[in-house]
Formats: C-alpha cells, structure tokens, sequence
C-alpha cells in the first residue's frame, strides 16, 4: 500500500461537481482506515466539502485525509472537528481583476464565448488562489460539458490565448470546459510537493490516480513531481483501482 493516495476530483472520483456515489464513498472510506488519502483538483474548497466529504460515512477518519482545492493553492486538513487551512496562494482584487481581463478578451477572440449570451451560471469565478473561467457557465449540465470540447481542442485554444496575454501566472486547462489560473508555479505538482513535504512522506511512495494524465490534460503537471501515476478513464474505472488497492492489504 502507498503511504499516500492522491486523486484527481472530477471525472476520476465523480462526475463533473457531484457527489461521490454512495460506493465510492464508502471504498474512500476503507482506503481512509489503510492510508493518507487526497484530493487535488480545481474546483473551491466549498465545492470539495460538497462533493467529497459530505458524502462519507460518519465513521471515515477523516483526519487522513487531504484537500487540496484550486489546483493545490490551498491546502485544508482536519483537526479538532474542523476543517483548517494550512496555507493559501491568494490572489489579490488587482491580479483577479487582470486575469479576468484576459480570460475575456481570450473568448472573444477565439470566438469560442460568447459573453453577451446567457449562461448556466457564472462563466467566471474568482476562487481566492484561482480564478476559473467555464465556457458554458458553472452550473452547465454535465452532458453538454462533454461534449462541447472532447478533444481538448477548444481548452487549448483559449488557454494558448489566455497566456499570450497573462504574464507572472500559470494558466492550465482545467474541467471539461473550463481554464484555471493561479500564481505562477502554482499548479497540482505544487500542490503534492506541498503536501508530502508536511507529512514528511518521499513523493516516491506516493500515487496519483487522474483521468487526464495525457498532453494538455489538467493532471499533466503531476509528471513534474515522483509521485506514481494511475490513468483512470472514469469514476468507474477508479473505484475498481480502489478495490485492486485494498485486496492487496
């Protein structure tokens, strides 16, 4: 058993912002009594809360367990019946506010975004150590957000766009339909270094389980790090390498 389990959150442990399904969150639950477990992705803390802890059983050790919300710039663990944050890579109102510039102007010129058309929900969210950008909007229905972009062609395009106009950040592809950004050399390797660094675990007896593990993929970053990589193609997949990990105990 690795001394630290990392996964990715959307489309590796739920669908894109769901909840765990009651499986899933009982096999975390089971992994949680074995190993340190983390969560890595680009959604907010609150959204983390929601989807993931909120959904374990009353009994999973929760204390084992790592959140690392907008793409490893904050780092939350629980003590004392509470959930505390370690650290923060704010963003200041000024950098929002750029990156915010940019991440319009990318839209209109790729003409992937229409700005003056209605959305589901917000198409740009500021995150504290994040600002996002959604296509669709935040809220858009999982069935559209995969197909509005399954190549990853339009997220490059807009991410290829956004970086020509952002100096001092990291700009990553994020969800199905989304862009992330971050202070620069803020991304998931970031994140996991972090993290095994303050449980004093070598990244080398560590695992990170994604489904985007490939060129362009929101787990790409992860291959900076020592860490072992698992490709998963869906929660599905990933609870049957839950299972495979927890018969080897």
């Amino acid at each position: 058993m690795y001394k630290l389990i990392i996964f990715d959150l959307d489309g590796t442990l739920a669908e894109s912002k769901q909840p765990l399904t009651h499986e899933m969150a009982l096999a975390l639950t089971k992994l949680l009594s074995h190993t340190r477990v983390a969560v890595i992705s680009g959604g907010a803390f609150s959204q983390f809360l929601k989807q993931v802890v909120a959904q374990l059983p009353v009994d999973a050790q929760l204390a084992h367990l790592s959140l690392l919300p907008t793409s490893g710039a904050a780092l939350y663990e629980f003590e004392h019946d509470d959930w505390k944050k370690i650290y923060e890579e704010r963003l200041t109102e000024r950098e929002k506010d750029t990156i915010e510039a940019a991440l319009r102007a990318a839209g209109e010129e790729t003409g992937l975004i229409d700005f003056s058309k209605k959305a589901h929900g917000e198409r740009i969210e500021y995150r504290g150590g994040q600002v996002t950008l959604s296509a669709l909007g935040q809220e858009a229905p999982i069935a559209l957000k995969k197909a509005w972009d399954p190549k990853h062609e339009k997220r490059l395009m807009l991410r290829d766009a956004v970086v020509a106009r952002l100096r001092g950040f990291s700009v990553s592809v994020g969800g199905a339909t989304s862009i992330d950004v971050t202070k620069s050399g803020i991304d998931k390797a970031y994140g996991i270094q972090k993290l095994c660094e303050r449980l004093h675990i070598p990244e080398s007896k560590a695992l990170y389980v994604g489904d985007e593990l490939g060129t362009g993929g929101n787990d790409e970053a992860v291959y900076k790090t020592a860490v072992t990589t698992c490709v998963v193609e869906n929660p599905s997949d990933t609870l049957r390498t839950i299972k495979t990990l927890l018969s080897a105990v």
